[in-house]
């Protein structure tokens, strides 16, 4: 493999990173990730695992959706985006399913609720 070939790889995984990172910042400031999971660049198909906070969170479809129809319009070399969920079968990330103040959870302890970021 060229160095080019190998260049032109890295940046086209540069140029989806920076898109969800300028098109969804929303994501990290809710306490979301977007990461690639996978790039082919011969078929064009990128699959985008969505962490953290999204795993449960009832836009995330929407959040799903929007990468999906705006990125395969924005980046020439994208045909087809997958993304998923840990909480959707797509994949293991680790996601955890929301609990609620005061719920056990599996571990046999009470759940406390988030904790203030200050």
């Amino acid at each position: 493999m060229s160095t080019e070939t190998q260049n032109d790889g890295d940046d086209l995984e540069e140029r989806v990173t920076n898109f969800l990172r300028r098109n969804f910042p929303q994501i990290q400031m809710h306490g979301g990730s977007a990461a690639i999971q996978e790039l082919d660049r011969e078929t064009g198909e990128v699959t985008i695992a969505l962490g953290g906070a999204c795993s449960g969170c009832g836009i995330s479809p929407m959040t799903i959706q929007a990468i999906k129809s705006r990125m395969v319009k924005e980046i020439p070399e994208i045909e087809q985006v997958n993304a998923h969920t840990g909480m959707d079968g797509g994949g293991d990330m680790g996601g955890m399913s929301p609990s609620f103040p005061g719920e056990t959870v599996d571990d046999g302890e009470a759940d406390e609720g988030p904790e203030a970021p200050f």
